[in-house]
């Protein structure tokens, strides 16, 4: 009997990756289908012509055609800027530090784009992530899981951290099995436009974007003093996870001071300078600070966006940089596994990063009424309110969580 080809919608970004992607969908066998998304539509914000859309949408319908699949461009910004862009600047504007890679492949790809995809009676979407898919038998039902990507410096799971099983079930990753050299080489032996194109940096949607200028369309400037707070401070007394406790055993006044962000006031530090606006500003960054003569580097340890005071360490080994653990509300936790899914009172042992490309590093997963906290073998560095932290077991993401 003949079997109907299975319908791909493919996400042609206009990069090397997605152009290889529903290459290798065809040579597999799917009818594919190009879609280009444009997602911005503001000019004034992008740099110098570098990566605008239209020259991406241009490379996307060449290499459409050199593949002979069909090609059409979907115009998503309205979409996008309430879902992402307001997200973002309400974000920045309580002084926490959003994900837009994270949100856009919840929202946007895996949401809007997936339904566009559907109405075009698709089976699947697919996209150029490096990041792999396999599904398990559970109690007679197909259960999806998230994998690394082979090209370890590549992996892109952590980007899809907030798909769930039904966005799992529709979403293929062609190039995921493959390193990036391979899908050059792929791209070049068929002499696609994309094949030597630079990696595309900075956030999903605008190309090369100045981040504070982007800001500063809807947060005003407001000037502000930076205050330095000293690493002996005795605010860092005594905080942490007493050694080889078991976490179901520790009193919970130490697990919050370990898993939430040290308040500080004015008076804790001395001004050490001024700044523009507390809201362009996020955890561990250490760049645009403009404060001379201290040494080493200044950090920025916390930000309050309400009396408009960005607190700031020396050096990176600050205490201020430094925390045990993270909190992650009941509302804001995110099951990729839902059957791995922790009851009140239960513990995992897991791996877990706090943004892209960290390593892995063991945690204690520890399930409370208000939320989950994770407990970090070691103190981990720049954790900020808003970020995602993942948690993997081995190869697979597992869930993920929206710090507070």
């Amino acid at each position: 009997m003949h079997q109907d080809k299975k319908r791909v919608v493919v996400g042609l970004s206009g990069g090397v990756d997605s152009s290889v992607a529903a290459y290798l969908l065809k040579e597999q066998g799917y009818e594919v289908i190009g879609l280009f998304m444009k997602n911005w539509h503001d000019e004034t914000v992008t740099i110098s012509n570098e990566c605008p859309w239209v020259e991406d949408s241009t490379d996307a319908m060449l290499v459409a055609q050199k593949l002979g699949i069909p090609f059409q461009a979907i115009d998503l910004s309205e979409e996008y800027r309430v879902r992402i862009v307001d997200y973002m600047f309400s974000e920045y504007k309580e002084g926490r530090t959003p994900n837009p890679d994270i949100l856009c492949n919840r929202e946007i790809k895996f949401d809007i784009f997936l339904k566009a995809a559907m109405k075009l009676k698709a089976d699947f979407v697919a996209t150029g992530h490096y990041c792999q898919k396999e599904v398990l038998e559970i109690n007679g039902k197909n259960t999806y899981r998230l994998l690394a990507g082979a090209d370890r410096n590549k992996d892109q799971s952590y980007f899809l951290c907030q798909l769930n099983q039904d966005q799992l079930s529709k979403a293929l990753f062609p190039i995921g099995h493959l390193q990036k050299a391979e899908v050059r080489e792929i791209a070049r032996e068929l002499d696609l436009v994309t094949a030597d194109k630079k990696d595309s940096q900075g956030l999903c949607f605008i190309g090369k974007v100045r981040l504070p200028e982007f800001l500063q369309q809807q947060l005003k400037p407001v000037k502000g003093k930076i205050i330095a707070i000293p690493a002996s401070s005795p605010i860092y007394e005594n905080k942490g996870i007493p050694a080889g406790f078991a976490p179901e055993d520790i009193d919970q006044e130490v697990l919050e001071e370990s898993c939430m962000a040290y308040t500080y006031r004015e008076s804790d530090g001395e001004i050490v300078g001024e700044h523009n606006g507390a809201h362009y500003f996020t955890v561990g960054q250490r760049k645009g600070l403009n404060v001379g003569g201290t040494g080493k580097p200044l950090f920025v340890i916390a930000t309050d966006t309400r009396e408009n005071i960005i607190y700031t360490g020396l050096g990176e080994e600050h205490p201020g940089l430094l925390r045990n653990g993270l909190f992650v509300k009941s509302a804001e936790i995110h099951w990729i596994r839902p059957d791995k899914r922790l009851e009140v009172g239960e513990t995992a042992q897991y791996q877990a990063r706090i943004r892209y490309r960290q390593p892995l590093s063991n945690a204690t997963l520890l399930m409370k009424a208000e939320g989950l906290y994770v407990l970090f073998e070691k103190a981990q560095r720049g954790i900020a309110a808003g970020q995602f932290v993942a948690w993997y077991e081995d190869d697979e993401a597992i869930g993920s969580g929206t710090i507070s």
